[in-house]
């Protein structure tokens, strides 16, 4: 059997999305599909320690992370890119300039710096875990690196952010947009690079818009049932829904398991 290199998303397709829990079937699919030889890796837009814990649960010693930017390989670290830091210390400029609440994420960890209020005023704390600091005599140019920036902002009002599509970009909440690396296409080409793997044998998984990049035409994408329409549009093959043994169903269906 040729070898392949799966590429697989986590939210909404190793795992539920509604419960966030591993879908027990594509557990068992991803060990089958190693047993059979395959490369299997998780590509996600989560920050690495966010992601790491999981991993490990499913079965993952490969992980692309942090949206493309974060290499791991048997479980070390190889990798681990920020956002280009004098176009985030711009954007931050712009935005506080004109009355957006900022957050930014120095590294790889629930932490967030802040000169200011304005964020928890206009949006309020975040859903997910997170560690805030509160320093207003900070610069933004005395921050060393930018991991992900969160900025308040309706999406009716984007368009006064001339900096705007400076960095990736996207709106997982309502109140807020979220800048961090948008690249998952190029963090899979970088793993192929490092473990000998050429394109025309991936194969993705994905189910939401930040997937629509590693949706390429030179491999296999695979889109769940669950899915955006838009990835859809875009797939190789629909599969059945995530929570519906979705990654189970379509490698049976191909042959790899």
């Amino acid at each position: 059997m040729q070898k392949k290199y799966f590429f697989f998303d986590i939210d909404g397709t190793l795992a539920n999305k509604q419960t966030g829990e591993l879908v027990a079937s594509a557990k068992k699919t991803i060990q089958k599909l190693q047993d059979n030889g395959h490369f299997v890796c998780i590509a996600t837009g989560r920050a690495y320690y966010k992601t790491k814990d999981f991993a490990k649960k499913a079965g993952f010693h490969h992980i692309v992370s942090n949206g493309g930017a974060a290499i791991t390989i048997n479980d070390q670290v190889i990798e681990n890119r920020p956002l280009d830091r004098d176009k985030a210390i711009a954007l931050c400029y712009e935005a506080h300039q004109k009355g957006f609440g900022l957050l930014i994420t120095p590294n790889d960890s629930i932490d967030v710096l802040m000169n200011d209020e304005l964020f928890i005023k206009q949006v309020g704390y975040r859903l997910e875990p997170t560690r805030y600091f509160y320093d207003p005599s900070l610069r933004y140019e005395d921050i060393k690196d930018y991991y992900k920036i969160y900025i308040a902002i309706d999406q009716n009002r984007e368009h006064e952010l001339t900096l705007l599509d400076s960095l990736g970009h996207i709106r997982f909440m309502k109140d807020y947009l979220t800048y961090q690396h948008d690249e998952k296409d190029q963090g899979i080409m970088r793993m192929l690079e490092y473990v000998g793997g050429t394109k025309e044998d991936v194969v993705v998984f994905g189910d939401d818009y930040n997937d629509l990049i590693m949706f390429k035409p030179e491999w296999t994408s695979i889109a769940m049932g669950n899915a955006c329409e838009e990835l859809k549009k875009k797939a190789s093959f629909v599969t059945k829904a995530s929570y519906d043994d979705g990654i189970e169903y379509a490698c049976q269906y191909f042959g790899w398991i």
